[in-house]
This record gives C-alpha cells, sequence and structure tokens, in this order.
C-alpha cells in the first residue's frame, strides 16, 4: 500500500488514465469483432437469398402444385446447411419449416413487419421463446408470380459465435489487467523517483531549519527538483555567508564602539581629577567632542541603515542643483585631502545640471563616495568627480587612482556589513546604504575596479524633467530658427 501523498497521488492518476483509455479502447473493440461476427453470418446468407431466391422462383411455378407441394420445392431449393429455414404467410404464421417440426405459434419477431414494408431482407437477433437458445434470424420476401406473398427466414444460431466472443472478451480483459500491473509498476517507480529527491530535500531542509546550515542536498537531480535542490544549497551557502559578515559586524562595531568610549571615560576621569592646566584640558576636552562625533556617526549610519530595511525613509524632495552640491562636498572633504596630499578636482561638462531629489540625501551619499575615495588613495594621487549629461540622465563618475579592488571582493562590496579591509574600521554599512538611497532617487549606481590601478563609483540620477522639456524646447526653436533663415536665403 502506497503511503498518503504526492507518490500515491502520481500512481493514481496515471493508473486512471490508463485505465479509462483501456476501456474505450477494449468497448470499441468489442462491439467491432461483435459486428464483424453478426455481419459474416448475415452477409452469408444474404448472398446465399441473393443467389438462390430468383432461381428458385423461376424454376417453379404456384400453378403448376398445390400450396403446400409448391412451399415444399421452394424450402428443398433454399435450405441452407447449419440454419433453419422456415416459410411463412404474411399473418407470420409457419407453413412449413426444414425442422420438420410444425409451429401453432406466429412469429412476432421485427424482421417479419420489416420485410414485408420494405420488400427487402431484414435481420433480427435475439433469443427463440421456445427453447431461449441465441439466434440470428434473416427474412426475404416471396411473390410468386405477382400472387401471394410468403416470407423465407433462414434461422441460425450464434451461440457459438456468442462462446466466441466471451472467450475474446476474457483475453482482452486478461491483457487489459497485465497492462494495468505494468503500469502500476511503472508509475511507482516514476512516483518514487519523484518523491524519494523531494524526501531528501524536506529532510535536508528540516535540518536548516533546525540551524543546521552545513548540510547539503546531494544527489544529481534534473529539471525542477535540480533546480529546487540548487536553490536550497545556496540559501544556505548565503545564510552562512550573511552570519559570518554579521558576527564580523558585531566583532568590528563592537570593536569600534569601545574605542569612543574607552577615550571618553579615561579624559573624563583625567579631567575629573582635576589639577591640569588648561591646555591639557582643552587637549582632553577635544579628544572628547571628536569620539563623541564619531560615536554619533555610526549610530546615525546604524539608524539609517535600519530606516531603509523597514522602508521609513522618507526623503524632502526638491529641486538640487548637482554641481553645486559637489563643489559643497569638495570643500567638506579638502582638509581630509590635503592630509594625504591628495587633489581633487571636478570636471562637469556643462553649467548646469539639475536633479530632483533630497539635497541632504544626496550629498551623504556622495560624501560616502568621496570619503571612501580618500581613504584607499595613495598620497599625491587625484581624485577626478566627472559630471556629464546622458540621454535625460546626470552621471557623477567619482575615480580615483588608489589600491582597487578586486574582482571577487567587487562583487560584494556594497552587501551590507561587507567589508574589503576588516581593519580600517567601519560599519560596511556605507555603500549599502548609498545604494539604497540612490534607488530611491530612482537612480542607478555602479563599481569599476581594478586591483592596484584604481575604482569608478558612478552615480546616475535622472534629470529634472522640466529642464529636459526646456532643453527640448529651446533646440526646437533654434531648428525652426534655422529653417526660417534658410527659407528666407533661398
Amino acid at each position: 500500500m502506497i503511503k498518503k501523498g504526492i507518490g500515491r497521488q502520481i500512481v493514481m492518476h496515471y493508473f486512471i488514465v490508463i485505465f479509462l483509455a483501456l476501456m474505450l479502447v477494449e468497448v470499441v473493440f468489442l462491439f467491432a469483432i461483435r459486428a464483424y461476427y453478426y455481419d459474416t453470418i448475415y452477409n452469408s446468407i444474404s448472398s446465399h437469398i441473393d443467389v438462390t431466391v430468383r432461381s428458385a422462383l423461376i424454376s417453379t411455378s404456384a400453378g403448376d402444385y398445390g400450396e403446400m407441394e409448391y412451399l415444399s420445392q421452394i424450402l428443398a431449393l433454399l435450405k441452407l446447411p447449419e440454419a433453419e429455414l422456415q416459410i411463412l404467410n404474411g399473418k407470420g404464421e409457419i407453413l412449413i419449416s426444414s425442422s420438420g417440426f410444425p409451429s401453432d405459434k406466429l412469429v412476432q419477431t421485427s424482421d417479419i413487419p420489416q420485410a414485408l414494408a420494405s420488400g427487402s431482407t431484414s435481420k433480427w437477433i435475439g433469443r427463440q421463446a421456445t427453447t431461449g437458445e441465441p439466434v440470428m434470424a434473416v427474412t426475404t420476401t416471396l411473390q410468386p408470380g405477382g400472387g401471394q406473398v410468403y416470407l423465407a427466414r433462414f434461422v441460425t444460431s450464434i451461440e457459438k459465435v456468442n462462446q466466441r466472443l466471451t472467450e475474446i472478451t476474457l483475453v482482452s480483459m486478461a491483457i487489459i489487467a497485465a497492462i494495468l500491473v505494468i503500469v502500476l509498476i511503472v508509475s511507482i517507480g516514476l512516483a518514487n523517483s519523484i518523491v524519494r529527491p523531494i524526501n531528501n530535500i524536506i529532510a535536508v531542509s528540516a535540518q536548516m531549519a533546525k540551524g543546521r546550515f552545513d548540510v547539503r542536498v546531494e544527489g544529481d537531480y534534473r529539471y525542477e527538483l535540480g533546480e529546487m535542490g540548487s536553490t536550497l544549497n545556496y540559501m544556505a551557502e548565503e545564510i552562512v555567508r550573511s552570519n559570518q559578515i554579521k558576527d564580523d559586524f558585531i566583532s568590528s562595531i563592537s570593536h569600534e564602539l569601545r574605542t569612543p568610549l574607552t577615550s571618553i571615560k579615561g579624559w573624563s576621569e583625567t579631567l575629573d581629577s582635576g589639577g591640569y592646566d588648561p591646555d591639557e584640558t582643552r587637549i582632553g576636552m577635544g579628544i572628547i567632542s571628536k569620539e563623541t562625533e564619531r560615536l554619533i556617526g555610526l549610530v546615525e549610519e546604524l539608524l539609517d541603515f535600519s530606516k531603509l530595511q523597514q522602508n521609513e525613509m522618507k526623503l524632502t524632495m526638491a529641486h538640487v542643483e548637482l554641481k553645486e552640491l559637489l563643489k559643497e562636498i569638495v570643500l567638506n572633504v579638502w582638509a581630509k585631502a590635503e592630509l594625504k596630499k591628495v587633489q581633487l578636482r571636478l570636471d562637469a561638462d556643462g553649467d548646469s545640471f539639475p536633479v530632483y531629489g533630497d539635497a541632504n540625501r544626496l550629498k551623504q551619499v556622495f560624501l560616502n563616495i568621496v570619503d571612501n575615495a580618500i581613504k584607499f588613495s595613495h598620497e599625491s594621487s587625484v581624485i577626478v568627480l566627472h559630471v556629464v549629461r546622458e540621454d535625460g540622465w546626470v552621471r557623477t563618475a567619482v575615480q580615483d587612482s588608489g589600491i582597487g579592488i578586486d574582482e571577487e571582493n567587487l562583487k560584494r562590496v556594497k552587501d551590507r556589513f561587507f567589508q574589503v579591509n576588516t581593519q580600517g574600521g567601519g560599519t560596511g554599512l556605507g555603500l549599502a546604504i548609498t545604494q539604497q538611497l540612490v534607488e530611491l532617487h530612482e537612480g542607478e549606481l555602479n563599481m569599476t575596479s581594478e586591483l592596484g590601478v584604481g575604482t569608478t563609483v558612478s552615480v546616475k540620477l535622472p534629470l529634472l524633467e522640466e529642464e529636459s522639456k526646456s532643453r527640448e524646447e529651446i533646440s526646437g526653436e533654434k531648428s525652426s530658427d534655422q529653417e526660417s533663415s534658410d527659407t528666407e536665403s533661398i
């Protein structure tokens, strides 16, 4: 017995479909073979009638004999082996029979009125009223010399034919049963080939649900099952990687929080003890203020990431002049760039680059990108900020010639909590937040990098629609003016 589940459903569906198809074929086959046997008997008697009736009517004449003698002559001419021949009058009374047994009963089967009505041969299949034997009766009309109408009725037993049909039916049913057994075996094997890997995948997923992400779906499964197993394995790998990144993040953020807190606590206790001159006090307060700002930055970064993850980040959208925004950013990071002797250069291909966005969040985006470029650039290098228009877009590319990123890390650098250099500090959320902020502005962020050569971070933002339309109108007016001047010159 197959237990409940998809395996039983597969077996039952296959079995039912094949069973119904075989039953349909069986019914059609039995009807066809039955019709073949019965038609063979009928055609044999009909052929005999066609050949003998005309010659019998020609060779005998009712006027030369008495009625019974004439009918005896007809009976002798028409009789057929293995069939009883009955001569009847128009009322259905048997006048004479080749069996020699008289009968006073009227024949009331359907072949009699059909033959009288059509004047041709008719057929009836049924059981003899006296013996109950299955028979076929073939009846035709006899009208010698246009006189009284008689009926020649051939009655033959079809019991042997029915027995043969029963044997054929039993054999065909046995064949169907054998086919169904084979179908059952094959469908069980097919169901197992589907259910076994599903059970394996279920077992593996159950272990993963308990926290065992080291297990994998084994086996080279095909089609959707193979895709399901590969997806489950990939999910486990991603969970392991995410857990590792999370652990690294916790370790990193713990260090990042401990360092400023230790400095703040140490200088607070030192200043609280008193006895320090104003210069030392000023240095201590400066360190406390700097570390406090650092802590605030870390906390704000975590809060921003949390808001983005929960779709709670609200933007204050307005007209933003991107070129002016980038100038402010260059001024903000100038001091940090000077410490590494890094030169910042803004290369803007045009005067105006209007976009629709949140100025503060866009400033956060580009500050993070430029700050990373400075952090990973070599001393005395150049960072270039390219700004160009591209078919309704404004593309800003921050290009440095720093240490670069290898291909493997470049694919993951925008993942949350991921850091190429875990010793460099930070939360590993900067680029993840930057990516989501750019997407909130319906833009695109792309990175290209080569290890030891440098990195280019490109941000594409939609050009303000009003500006685009006005430029198109101006361009159209210029074209119209040019056409007008050309016409006048002609």
